[in-house]
């Protein structure tokens, strides 16, 4: 399993069972640092769906009670086991990710730390499980992460998350019928 995408990458990977177990060792890791309930890490994005292509970088949603209390104590933590907070600007998440090296050129991992079972995290979670249960919706994903990869200006990360955004904002509002 060969993990990570350089800043502005878009490659995607076929699936690969081993995402699984990397994600299993890390929440214990996780769960082991901060001292926190497993029921509050999840394997989120498409490396958690069953069968689906994927960046090669693991997501992970971590849910909190208060995003104003990820104090300097949690960052430190955090750093101990490879997790460095990014300057990424998101409303209602704060952003941790994990290096190849100590270049910090290749991310392999992502923490997306939320509010544990407010409308992001049930989204998130929502998302996955629902492709991970329906075949025709998962297909149709992987064919528009197929699609924008052929178009020839397909460059940046930002365009490729932009260019899915009405498919994932559709499966969420699935959550709210």
């Amino acid at each position: 399993m060969k993990l990570g995408l350089k800043n502005n990458e878009v490659r995607i990977v076929p699936f690969d069972e081993e995402w699984k177990v990397e994600f299993s060792n890390v929440k214990k890791e996780i769960q082991l640092t901060l001292d926190i309930d497993e029921s509050r890490i999840e394997h989120i994005g498409s490396t958690a769906i069953e069968g689906m292509s994927a960046k090669p970088i693991i997501d992970i949603i971590l849910g909190v009670d208060d995003l104003k209390k990820i104090d300097q104590e949690m960052e430190r933590k955090l750093r101990t086991i490879g997790f460095y907070r990014l300057r990424v600007e998101r409303p209602n998440e704060v952003v941790f990710a994990k290096f190849k090296d100590d270049t910090f050129e290749t991310k392999t991992h992502f923490i997306h730390t939320v509010v544990f079972k407010e409308e992001l995290w049930e989204n998130l979670v929502f998302f996955r499980d629902y492709l991970n249960s329906n075949d025709e919706e998962k297909i149709a994903y992987a064919k528009l992460k197929e699609d924008y990869l052929r178009q020839a200006h397909a460059i940046s990360i930002a365009e490729y998350t932009d260019y899915k955004e009405g498919f994932v904002k559709r499966i969420f509002s699935k959550r709210k019928l």
